[in-house]
């Protein structure tokens, strides 16, 4: 597709990368400001993910968050967009009536080890699909739990805007695509099998989840974004 100008001037078209962000975490409170890699774990998130092709790069928080990541968001390159602290459905709608994207990338600010290797053959397999309909939702599958991102169809994610009505539909943005492969293409298979670890687990919700963080950048980060491949191995190393 070829972008084309919106009303306000924004080009419209192409694939938008965004990531949820907000600082109302229960289980580990302020955990997107956790210090990590010399920085933030938010920071981190956003420099990995700024290696994923896109046209766009978007943090969508809610208005409690948006002072402290706003600043974030800055210095890392990425737009800011403020919607529902609940309903995250929204606030992925809200971006894209705002970006008028093809396709959106979406990730979430607890995964600082979120893999753009993994991102970029998701986008690359979805591009190489020829003229058949591309699915509206696609995700690897197998890799450790935190490193994958999920590429949806925009005129999708806004009929699952209008249609989801279960909470967890609304808070994890989704469920209501793949839950409905009567409706919706879904394209869900294994990721390469060099990157296949089902059992391991580099997302971050609690304070456990955190320390194994630590540990993986303490013995591997050297100012650069981590390989997702070295991830792999010192995961296979620490079993």
């Amino acid at each position: 597709m070829t972008d084309v100008p919106m009303a306000d001037g924004k080009a419209k078209g192409g694939t938008g990368l965004v990531v949820q962000v907000r600082l109302g975490s229960t289980r580990l409170p302020g955990k997107a400001l956790l210090p990590l890699g010399g920085s933030t774990m938010t920071d981190i998130v956003l420099s990995r993910l700024a290696l994923i092709p896109a046209r766009a790069y978007v943090l969508a928080t809610d208005a409690a968050s948006a002072p402290a990541l706003g600043e974030i968001a800055e210095r890392r390159g990425f737009d800011l967009v403020v919607g529902s602290p609940e309903d995250v459905l929204a606030r992925y709608a809200l971006v894209q009536r705002l970006y008028g994207f093809s396709s959106i990338i979406r990730a979430t600010g607890d995964n600082p080890l979120v893999s753009p290797e993994l991102a970029t053959l998701l986008l690359a397999k979805a591009a190489g699909s020829g003229s058949g309909k591309r699915a509206d939702y696609a995700a690897f599958l197998g890799m450790p739990l935190g490193m994958g991102v999920e590429l949806i169809c925009a005129e999708a994610l806004l009929r699952a805007d209008r249609e989801a009505s279960q909470p967890r539909e609304r808070e994890h943005v989704c469920p209501y695509l793949y839950g409905n492969p009567g409706i919706f293409a879904i394209d869900q298979r294994d990721a390469p099998t060099e990157y296949l670890l089902p059992a391991a687990k580099v997302t971050v919700d609690i304070k456990e989840d955190y320390e194994a963080v630590l540990r993986i950048y303490g013995a591997l980060f050297d100012g650069s974004p981590i390989p997702t491949i070295e991830v792999i191995r010192f995961l296979k190393g620490a079993k």
